[in-house]
C-alpha cells in the first residue's frame, strides 16, 4: 500500500517550518478548522438578522468538518476516541441538514426565499 504509507509520512516541503505533518494531519487540521469555522458563519448570519440564525452552510461545514476529522482519526491516527468524538456530530449534522431541506426546501438561503 504505497498510497496509505505516503499519507502517514511527514511532508518534506513543510520541514523548513519545523512542522512535522503528514497528509492525514493536514486533513485533520482542515477538518478541525472547518468544524470550528462554522460558528463564525453562524455568528455573522445572526448579526445580519438580529436574531439567532443557523444558515444551511453551517450544516454543510459541520458534515464536511466531521467527516474530515473522522477520516483523520480512522485512517491517519487509528484513534477510537477521535472516531467516537466525530461520528455522532457527522450523523446529527446530516440529519439536521435533511430536516432543514425537508421543511424549508432547497433554496431557502437565497434572496427572496
Amino acid at each position: 500500500m504505497i498510497a496509505a504509507s505516503f499519507m502517514n509520512e511527514p511532508l518534506a516541503w513543510l520541514a523548513w517550518t519545523g512542522l512535522h505533518a503528514s497528509p492525514w494531519k493536514l486533513i485533520g487540521w482542515a477538518g478541525a478548522l472547518m468544524f470550528s469555522g462554522r460558528w463564525f458563519v453562524q455568528i455573522i448570519a445572526s448579526r445580519r438578522h438580529g436574531k439567532p440564525v443557523v444558515p444551511r452552510v453551517f450544516w454543510y461545514m459541520s458534515i464536511v468538518g466531521s467527516l474530515m476529522t473522522l477520516a483523520y482519526f480512522v485512517f491517519g491516527k487509528n484513534d477510537s476516541v477521535g472516531v467516537l468524538q466525530n461520528l455522532f456530530p457527522a450523523f446529527t449534522a446530516g440529519y439536521s441538514l435533511y430536516l432543514d431541506i425537508k421543511h424549508r426546501g432547497w433554496h431557502r438561503d437565497r434572496a427572496g426565499h
